[in-house]
């Protein structure tokens, strides 16, 4: 099963938009409206470092070419 759940689906060039899209969100945490909501850019931060999304797991797809693990 966990080897399920970290199966790298999320392609190398979308890993470095979500990580620039989460730096984003989360920076409104700190300027701008300065709102709670802000920590939600976490969600995307870690997706994109850890190269796999839950969300794509779960409905069977993949973003890479493959599902390897590397």
């Amino acid at each position: 099963m966990l080897e399920k759940l970290t199966i790298r689906n999320v392609h190398p060039v979308e890993r470095v938009i979500r990580v620039a899209i989460g730096v984003g969100i989360l920076s409104l945490a700190f300027v701008g409206p300065e709102t709670a909501w802000g920590y939600l850019g976490i969600i995307p931060i870690l997706t994109g470092l850890a190269g796999t999304c839950p969300m794509y797991t779960a409905c069977g797809k993949s973003a890479c070419g493959t599902n390897k693990n590397a």
